[in-house]
C-alpha cells in the first residue's frame, strides 16, 4: 500500500472553494479501484513555535494499492475536470509518494 502526502496550494480566500470541489470529487474518487482513502486536511491554527503554519493550503492524505492505481486515478477524466475546474485557484501543488519504511 503506498501512501501519498499532497500540498495544494492555493490562492489567499480561495481554500473554501477548492475544499468544497474536493468534497464533490471524493466520493468519486473512493470508487476508484485501488483506493483505500481519500482525506482532505488544513492546517491547526495554534500558536507554538515549532509547528508550520500553512493556512492557505489543504493537504490530501491517500492511500494507494499500488503505483498502478494512482496512475490511473491521476489520469481518470474525472481528475482532469477536477483540475481544470480548480486551476486558477491553485498556486502550486507537492506530491509525495510514500511507504513504509523498512
Amino acid at each position: 500500500m503506498l501512501t501519498v502526502l499532497a500540498e495544494i496550494c492555493v490562492r489567499p480566500g480561495r481554500r473554501t472553494a477548492v475544499m468544497q470541489a474536493i468534497e464533490k470529487l471524493t466520493p468519486v474518487v473512493l470508487q476508484e479501484e485501488g483506493c483505500g482513502s481519500y482525506q482532505a486536511l488544513v492546517d491547526h491554527q495554534a500558536q507554538v513555535p515549532w509547528k508550520q503554519n500553512s493556512p492557505d493550503s489543504i493537504f490530501m492524505v491517500e492511500h494507494w494499492e499500488s503505483l498502478r492505481h494512482l496512475e490511473q486515478h491521476q489520469q481518470a477524466e474525472h481528475m482532469e475536470h477536477h483540475r481544470a475546474n480548480i486551476k486558477d485557484d491553485v498556486v502550486d501543488v507537492k506530491i509525495f509518494v510514500l511507504e513504509p519504511a523498512k
